[in-house]
């Protein structure tokens, strides 16, 4: 019954304008030879942004890849293709090379916690490179660097008196800091931007940081060189959430909401019966089926 009421009811895919894309890991064990246990999930976003209801889910295809998603949009009738203006997505290259060859009208938003996300990844990344310069190892409790690892990923407004202190002193501990230091400077200039009351400004702000990090960077700031050719190549997609305003937080909690299915099921071993039993936790189905 739940088969039929999403793939064969004409009208499951009515009214969809905003797409939400996002990879969703399905079990945690994967023997050789077995295939991915990754799956591309589709969301609905339109409800939302409409202030009609809840982000739906509206499919489930297995493996994270151009392919995947090219070959979900392909199967769809071309006035679905035609009718979808949105299309909110993470840093994968994949969803974003599908998106243009299926759906060249749509925008692509890439979603700010991933731009973020990103920022974060370097800012470890360097810190971890700087202890093992300055050290020749790994971090240990009471090096500074690791230390103070989560305050340095700490947004500024929620940052205790003494943790800004702790950060004073770690920038005055070593000159070879600096390069840490402006990695986190420009990791947190990332988050005002987005955390912006106005969206013109916001995207002012990271129009700057994208320009700046296009620049010619000083040596020793090689994780803001690789931070900033993936802004560049996406920055059309980073800077088209503050047109937009779209982005991929629902995705995000329904794929939460899965995993918690998946945890109270104690797991699933058939990845179609998986499916379904996403599409009515998630999906609306659930007041159909009771109608049944």
């Amino acid at each position: 019954a739940c088969r039929q009421l999403v793939y064969g009811d004409p009208h499951h895919l009515d009214g969809v304008r905003i797409l939400g894309v996002d990879e969703h890991v399905w079990k945690h064990t994967r023997k050789p030879g077995q295939a991915s246990n990754l799956v591309t999930i589709l969301v609905d976003l339109t409800p939302l942004v409409d202030g009609r209801g809840p982000a739906r889910l509206l499919d489930m295809r297995p493996g994270r890849s151009a392919d995947v998603l090219s070959g979900w949009l392909k199967e769809r009738d071309p006035s679905f293709r035609e009718q979808i203006q949105v299309v909110t997505m993470d840093g994968f290259t994949g969803y974003a090379t599908a998106v243009e060859e299926q759906l060249p009208q749509a925008d692509k938003v890439m979603d700010p916690f991933h731009v973020v996300h990103l920022a974060a990844d370097k800012l470890t990344s360097c810190r971890q490179r700087l202890q093992r310069e300055t050290t020749g190892r790994r971090g240990r409790k009471d090096d500074p660097l690791y230390k103070h690892r989560r305050t340095l990923l700490t947004r500024t407004n929620y940052l205790t008196e003494r943790q800004k202190h702790r950060l004073e002193m770690l920038w005055a501990t070593d000159d070879d800091y600096v390069a840490l230091e402006v990695t986190w400077l420009l990791y947190q200039d990332m988050i005002a931007a987005y955390a912006h009351p106005k969206k013109s400004e916001g995207k002012k702000l990271m129009k700057r940081i994208i320009h700046t990090l296009r620049k010619g960077l000083p040596k020793g700031l090689e994780e803001l060189a690789q931070l900033g050719r993936t802004l560049w190549r996406r920055r059309k997609d980073v800077l088209a959430y503050f047109d937009i305003g779209a982005s991929n937080g629902p995705v995000e909690a329904i794929n939460g909401r899965l995993e918690h299915l998946r945890g109270i099921a104690l797991g699933f071993k058939n990845l179609n019966h998986y499916i379904l039993r996403s599409l009515i936790h998630s999906g609306q189905l659930q007041e159909k089926i009771n109608a049944l």
